[in-house]
């Protein structure tokens, strides 16, 4: 009899357990993950891509400049807790671990670089929603043929006059020498 009500209470307690979820996770409306995107746009967004790479590799910094809202856009790797706050305790005290110079000092890196430089992408996800869109991926950026870093980078999009920008860049960035471990 003792094991009978043993085995109750547990059925009782994983039921209990069950509709506590699912009233913690709510179904969502016909609406939501229902996104206004077309092919055509889809499309567009992929050639930014595609051209963004193409630059790259052909150090050609006006296209690059091409594809971005404006040259002041966010273009970040974000510094990680340690590395802000030894620049707090030693150089700046507001120090917040995003770079200033963003897009200019990538395109000027590109430029200047004498040596072939990729970005790689790959798992590339596209979604849009009318006059915005996502770009998020996994990256490898090489110089010289060799990983330089590697991570997962994010774009914000916006259609402007017709035409698709990028809004802001942000990525992480691990060292090449981490790439096997």
């Amino acid at each position: 009899m003792h094991k009978l009500a043993s085995a109750v209470l547990f059925g009782c307690s994983l039921l209990a357990a069950g509709i506590a979820q699912a009233q913690t996770a709510p179904v969502a409306p016909p609406h939501v993950g229902r996104h206004a995107s077309t092919p055509e746009d889809i499309r567009a967004i992929e050639k930014v891509v595609a051209d963004f790479q193409a630059a790259l590799i052909a150090k050609d910094v006006k296209l690059l400049s091409s594809l971005m809202l404006h040259t002041n856009i966010l273009f970040a790797s974000p510094a990680d807790d340690g590395f802000i706050k030894k620049m707090r305790d030693t150089t700046d005290v507001h120090f917040d671990g995003v770079a200033q110079a963003g897009y200019i000092a990538f395109a000027n890196f590109i430029k200047r670089e004498p040596l072939r430089t990729e970005e790689k992408f790959y798992n590339v996800k596209i979604t849009q929603d009318r006059h915005v869109a996502w770009v998020n991926f996994d990256y490898e950026f090489l110089v010289d043929n060799k990983l330089s870093n590697y991570g997962v980078e994010a774009w914000q999009m916006v259609k402007r006059d017709g035409e698709w920008k990028i809004l802001s860049v942000v990525w992480s960035m691990h060292p090449a020498s981490e790439a096997g471990k």
